[in-house]
């Protein structure tokens, strides 16, 4: 029996050829038949040099599994789920590999109405029909393959949020870090009184300018240095399929995806007074705060897309947002996209006159975060709990409240930390944040960290 390690908690993404190729593309299409059950079926690619193949090969095992597939080509992730719950289909599967090395490639999968499948909605199924040999046969009637373009209801969709807004002509750097999303930009653009200034725009799949991954400190210079000489009002950067952005303020200034969260979900409150707005456990003040201030619900929710997605269904919240630049759309299906937060962020500098640094200066200075820190953990079994054990021990008798929505959060007085295992590699993940006291926060960073290493 064959074992594949491509198979993640949210999505299947590995290395070409060896851990993903188009045999097993095959034999995934087949097991998304078999575990699905669709009619019809939204498929798209993102712009890496096996993804093509990959997309075939994917296609070929859906219409061999009686499957009609509608093919919309090269797009970014939100495109396959705006098809699937725009168009009314069974299902959507993109393939991608996001931020992954250009040697990397994977899918991501829907069903109807753009709900997620993951590792505990189907797809450690479709992992086990692949590799217990028990994929269904062939059908006897194969599905047809019909090219689909949504391009001109997507444009229609985004633009829809901006509700009439009057726009400023700021000017604005884009990064689309040769993926994909510079040829959304492209179509926006037209519509828009923005001046854009492209840096590494074309999509390349070999990534000529490195990973499109702005959450590596190292792949935002490009964009800091283009604000800079351009004197322009904000910066925009994404990864490779688009399904986060990530801001820089005017003078350069990297924003953590969190201080974005309480930004939106105030927009939002404006219009939707009293609605619920879904955050995770990672840093929480910032967000809980300005959603109270605004009369709305701060609903607590474990971090990933799938469970964000499901508690925004279950308490039909309007808005959610995680500080990893995951933003989500009660509009868009409930989905996450890295096209709606920008132009809704730029509707905001335009109305209110505001620079970005002013909009978020203020709650940074009221609730100064670490960032999340990564820490290795030793190749045992256990090792995390232990880790996690240890640093509970250490603060029980000071902390206001503990909660284990996702890891460990504690509360004190003036500070709190969430301290959580990563899904899919052995490190443990930190945010800290205080009331209004940089200093404290990097002295309790420093202290957690301490614990951590063992000392």
């Amino acid at each position: 029996m064959q074992q594949l390690r491509c198979f993640k908690a949210y999505d299947v993404r590995g290395r070409i050829p060896d851990e993903i190729n188009e045999t097993l593309a095959y034999q995934i299409g087949q097991a998304y038949a078999g575990f699905v059950q669709p009619k019809r079926v939204a498929v798209g690619c993102d712009i890496r040099q096996s993804s093509a193949d990959i997309l075939r090969a994917l296609t070929r095992g859906l219409t061999d599994s009686g499957v009609d597939v509608a093919d919309i080509g090269l797009c970014g992730t939100e495109g396959v789920y705006f098809a699937t719950f725009a168009e009314g289909f069974d299902g959507g599967i993109m393939v991608t590999a996001s931020h992954n090395p250009p040697d990397y490639n994977g899918m991501k999968f829907v069903r109807e109405g753009s709900r997620p499948i993951s590792a505990d909605t189907g797809l450690k199924d479709m992992q086990a029909l692949i590799e217990q040999g028990r994929l269904p046969p062939k059908a006897a009637a194969a599905g047809r393959v019909t090219p689909l373009d949504t391009s001109g209801k997507y444009l229609e969709h985004l633009l829809g949020y901006l509700r009439g807004a009057k726009l400023k002509p700021l000017r604005v750097v884009v990064n689309a870090g040769n993926g994909g999303a510079g040829l959304i930009v492209d179509q926006l653009e037209p519509h828009l009184p923005f001046e854009f200034i492209r840096i590494n725009h074309e999509p390349d799949g070999t990534f000529p300018n490195g990973v499109p991954n702005p959450m590596l400190e190292e792949n935002r210079a490009s964009t800091v240095e283009a604000i800079r000489r351009t004197r322009a009002d904000v910066g925009l950067a994404w990864d490779g399929d688009y399904d986060r952005c990530f801001f820089f303020d005017e003078h350069g200034g990297f924003i953590e995806g969190y201080y974005l969260v309480g930004l939106l979900a105030e927009a939002f409150l404006r219009e939707f007074r009293g609605a619920r707005i879904v955050h995770d456990p990672r840093l929480t003040w910032n967000t809980i705060d300005i959603v109270q201030q605004c009369g709305g619900q701060p609903v607590l929710c474990k971090s990933g897309h799938a469970f964000i997605k499901q508690k925004m269904r279950e308490v039909d919240a309007v808005y959610g947002g995680e500080m990893s630049a995951h933003h989500y759309f009660r509009d868009f299906a409930y989905c996450d996209s890295g096209m709606i937060p920008w132009l809704l962020v730029l509707e905001v500098m335009s109305e209110s006159g505001k620079t970005l640094s002013e909009l978020v200066g203020e709650r940074q200075q009221l609730f100064p975060a670490s960032g999340e820190i990564n820490r290795e953990l030793p190749a045992r079994v256990g090792a995390a709990t232990a880790a996690l054990a240890r640093v509970q021990q250490n603060y029980q008798a000071r902390a206001k409240s503990i909660d284990f929505t996702d890891g460990l959060s504690m509360e004190f007085e003036r500070w709190r930390f969430n301290l959580r295992g990563s899904n899919t590699e052995p490190l443990l993940r930190l945010n800290v944040e205080s009331r209004a006291d940089a200093a404290l926060m990097q002295e309790k960073t420093a202290e957690v960290l301490r614990l951590l290493d063992g000392a």
